[in-house]
């Protein structure tokens, strides 16, 4: 088939190379300011934003396009002009972009840098946005370790570094500030495992059989992988993100489609004892880390069956009104 219409190079406002270096520009005015004042915060806010555009734009410019009014921004978005009147290119809000990334890249940009990112550029949006100084006086070490952080996950996305991105001497820093977060996480969640279980202890032995029978009706009826609770034993559950397509295979001697994806765990609750733990760093210093697997099982005759019309409807008996 003969191409009768070919597309232009990718926009310059949607290109990843273009999209980078701006947030590359960025960073440098960010370094160059007080590290504790609210300029440097500002400054990285707004890099953050453009890296995580560049990373998405990498996938695809496409991914960047609002289609919520029609096809235009998509058009533009893969290198044709659009003949609408009066148009200006719209991308998709900074939270979407976030959240696309957490799912293209599961394993890298995990659901903790999302949740710094969305926060982050919130923070930004109400300091351009209203007459909150939220950026005054906040401490650079309460957020350069997952700022750092969730930027190598962006960068890593395209083939970078940080040495890429702030070069070497600030990479340095931020690799040691990544590493000191995850030791004092570390630290944090296994004071919440002893402190969960010394309350555990403290209850009686026939409260305790209770609570453990209570758990594990509870871990039956809900999605999730069940696992041994680090504070008392009891059954409780892992659940997380699917990090990988799903596989399916046919079991033919039993006629079953067996459906199995592998998963990557984000949190975790114990109903019995209380202890929840948020984020996969702090999952990992307890020893809840591990991938899972979901499988579900079908039917082969239902599975491969058409899709029926008029499910929901009553059946016609045939008889004349």
């Amino acid at each position: 088939m003969k191409t009768t219409l070919k597309p232009g190079p990718t926009p310059e406002n949607w290109s990843a190379e273009a999209l980078f270096l701006k947030a590359q520009r960025y960073a440098e005015r960010m370094a160059a300011s007080d590290s504790d004042g609210w300029e440097h915060a500002l400054w990285s806010s707004l890099a953050l934003e453009l890296l995580a555009r560049a990373a998405l734009s990498n996938v695809s410019p496409a991914l960047l396009a609002d289609n919520e009014k029609g096809w235009s921004n998509l058009f533009h978005a893969m290198g044709y002009k659009p003949t609408e009147k009066k148009f200006a290119p719209k991308s998709i809000a900074i939270t979407e972009v976030f959240k696309r990334l957490t799912t293209i890249f599961p394993g890298s940009f995990i659901q903790e840098n999302e949740s710094f990112c969305v926060l982050h550029v919130g923070r930004r949006n109400s300091e351009l946005h209203s007459g909150e100084a939220v950026f005054e006086g906040v401490a650079s070490s309460s957020w350069h370790p997952r700022f750092y952080g969730s930027c190598k996950a962006l960068l890593e996305t395209m083939g970078y570094s940080l040495t890429d991105f702030v070069g070497t001497a600030e990479a340095r820093v931020a690799e040691q500030l990544i590493d000191a977060a995850a030791d004092e996480s570390a630290k944090a969640a296994q004071g919440d495992v002893e402190a969960h279980r010394k309350v555990w202890l403290a209850k009686s032995e026939s409260e305790r059989e209770s609570l453990k029978e209570t758990a594990q009706v509870w871990a039956m009826r809900q999605a999730g992988h069940r696992v041994s609770c680090p504070a008392c034993g009891s059954i409780a559950l892992v659940q997380g993100d699917a990090i990988a397509p799903s596989v399916m295979k046919l079991n033919a001697e039993e006629s079953e489609i067996i459906e199995t994806q592998e998963y990557l765990p984000s949190q975790f609750e114990c109903v019995a004892c209380g202890f929840k733990i948020l984020g996969l760093s702090r999952l990992g210093a307890v020893g809840l880390a591990d991938r899972y697997k979901n499988t579900h099982t079908y039917d082969a005759a239902e599975y491969y069956a058409p899709e029926d019309d008029y499910r929901g409807y009553e059946d016609d008996n045939n008889e004349p009104f």
